[in-house]
């Protein structure tokens, strides 16, 4: 089982920038997709951004050009920056992995984060 631990949340004015960073541990495991997921109150659960093993990156319109997604492979981190933040954007952000873990490399498995609070005051 991988675990994800969240860091980097927190109180920022509208327009001020945050970094998200996800860690995952566990062994032998192969992260096949990482997501970030926010939770506004009230708000069903959405997906933010996702990144494959492979580079390719998504975003949902809302913060396309204002957040980047990336991953540093050899510590099984990724990141999250929030840039240019609105106050729309506050919510609960939680990590996400897609992963397969021996001794089952055929099933594709899913692990989530505790989440971390971002808040952005007007």
């Amino acid at each position: 089982q991988v675990q994800l631990v969240e860091s980097g949340g927190g109180l920022v004015q509208a327009g001020g920038s945050l970094r998200l960073s996800c860690a995952a541990s566990g062994s032998n495991f192969r992260i096949n997709v990482f997501g970030w997921y926010r939770q506004a109150p009230g708000k069903q659960r959405e997906l933010v951004a996702s990144i494959s093993s492979g580079g390719n990156t998504n975003y949902t319109d809302s913060v396309k050009g204002r957040f980047a997604i990336s991953t540093d492979n050899a510590d099984n981190t990724v990141y999250l920056q929030m840039n240019s933040l609105k106050p729309e954007d506050t919510a609960v952000y939680y990590c996400n992995a897609e992963y397969r873990a021996f001794p089952t490399w055929g099933y594709m498995r899913y692990s989530w984060g505790q989440g971390t609070q971002v808040t952005v005051s007007s």
